[in-house]
């Protein structure tokens, strides 16, 4: 009898980690629209809390205080971040999860191993993934939460014999595996010691991975890292023998090295050369080859207004710092003036604009931005020559014509948003510094170009009141 209900017990927590799994690839599906995109959000929270809920009632845990201490504490962390955390601090959010997500994997592997039960070489393949790829992801995720946040800077840290050091750290780590799977005690006095060196080395290595990435490729690293975090859990599945985990890991995984893979298209590079050219690791143009394009065009926003009260289409292209200044629901508002004044308003959205994957999406999707007037470069560079006015509202690499006519420039042959080529374009800067990857911008001295100077939410706020009057 107590065989069958065990039995029975365990088919009912297959089915519902199978269910559970459904609904993560269906809320997997729905994110790839914006328009399903929370229900899709929704949808995979649930399974994970159904999965959560029946991995806890299956194991029989005698006493949940401790788990109880942890989901609150949990609870009011992820309360506060989903809350408080600023829209311009969401990519350095996205970051550290995915480092805590690394750093669970290791510690479930960690127990694992030093528990020291029934471990066969299979098993101590999985615990040693788990510990190696949660290590990098936690460390490399540290490294990218402060470049974004700025605690360090986000320009590459490059030194002489950098592969070789990495290349020195693969092997050690490779040996270091060897005598955990195979020897077991040969070159090291107990487990405890092993796992050790195997965490300083993991760790080490995350750390030298990231440094040498220049902030400009962030969009790149954050999806690699999320990646890398998915990977960490599913070999943690292997290592507690947990469906759910495999399956959730492996989705996370993927998903997130299709990402990397988009991300690196769209800047028309190579994934080795995010990870090791040191790109952004250029001289900053010098103010005597600024002087050598031209002089810039200031305008002021009534004379803006009224170039914008007179056009016919109005292409809208956010960056990075319209996140910072939070203009997004500004630029809305005067997105709906224009509309209404009889202008066609589209929003152009580059795949690696902003900090991460996705970052203006989310900042327009929070204004209430309507889905059907966001576009990509694909869509909008054929027919750039017909729009009247291109506003430009904090983005920089990702319009900056170097990359199609300068062949000597780091970000040459990157796709990127034709701006240049609008009758008349608009360029609203706090300043004239350089962009995130630390390069000049030919486009602030193109004939067509007016810059509008200061805060972005302050001018698009004038412009906006500029209709209203």
């Amino acid at each position: 009898m107590i065989f069958f209900d065990q039995f029975n017990t365990q088919i009912v927590v297959n089915l519902t980690y199978i269910l559970a799994s459904m609904l993560f690839i269906l809320g997997l599906k729905m994110l790839g629209s914006p328009e399903t995109a929370r229900k899709g959000n929704l949808v995979s929270s649930s399974g994970m809390l159904l999965a959560v809920l029946v991995t806890l009632l299956d194991q029989s845990i005698i006493d949940f205080t401790w788990i109880i201490v942890g989901v609150c504490i949990g609870s009011l962390i992820g309360f506060i971040a989903a809350t408080k955390v600023k829209m311009t601090g969401v990519p350095e959010m996205v970051a550290l999860f995915n480092g805590f997500g690394g750093i669970a994997s290791l510690l479930v592997g960690s127990a694992e191993y030093l528990s020291g039960f029934d471990q066969n070489a299979a098993l101590l393949i999985a615990i040693y993934l788990t510990v190696l790829i949660g290590g990098v992801t936690f460390s490399g995720s540290l490294i990218a939460w402060g470049k974004l946040s700025e605690t360090i800077s986000g320009k590459p840290y490059l030194y002489n014999g950098q592969q070789i050091v990495n290349s020195l750290l693969l092997g050690v780590l490779l040996l270091a595996g060897l005598e955990m799977i195979f020897f077991q005690g040969m070159f090291t006095e107990n487990q405890f010691q092993i796992l050790f060196i195997i965490c300083l080395l993991a760790f080490t290595l995350g750390a030298l991975l990231v440094i040498p990435i220049g902030g400009a490729d962030m969009p790149v690293v954050i999806a690699l890292l999320n990646s890398f975090s998915g990977l960490a859990a599913c070999a943690a599945g292997f290592v507690i023998l947990n469906n759910v985990l495999i399956v959730a890991g492996a989705l996370v995984g993927a998903s997130g090295l299709i990402l990397t893979n988009i991300m690196c298209k769209a800047m028309n590079r190579s994934l080795a050369n995010v990870l090791f050219s040191g790109f952004g690791a250029v001289t900053t143009i010098g103010s005597e080859a600024k002087v050598s394009q031209g002089e810039v065009r200031p305008i002021n926003t009534a004379d803006a207004y009224l170039i914008l009260e007179a056009a016919a289409s109005v292409l809208i292209v956010p960056g990075y710092g319209m996140a910072v200044a939070q203009a997004q629901h500004s630029v809305r508002e005067l997105g709906e003036l224009l509309e209404a004044n009889g202008a066609e308003v589209k929003y152009a959205i580059h795949p690696v604009a902003g900090r991460m994957p996705g970052h203006m999406n989310v900042l327009l999707a929070e204004a209430n931005v309507s889905y059907d007037v966001l576009v990509v470069p694909e869509d909008v560079n054929p027919i750039m020559e017909t729009v009247d006015v291109c506003m430009v509202i904090g983005a920089n690499d990702v319009v900056n014509p170097d990359a199609k006519e300068n062949e000597s420039s780091p970000i040459y042959g990157m796709p990127i948003i034709e701006t240049d080529r609008a009758k008349i374009v608009f360029v609203l800067k706090r300043s004239m510094a350089s962009g995130f990857a630390g390069i000049q911008n030919p486009l602030f001295f193109k004939s067509n170009t007016r810059m509008l100077f200061g805060d972005a939410k302050e001018s698009v706020s004038s412009l906006v009141a500029e209709f209203k009057s």
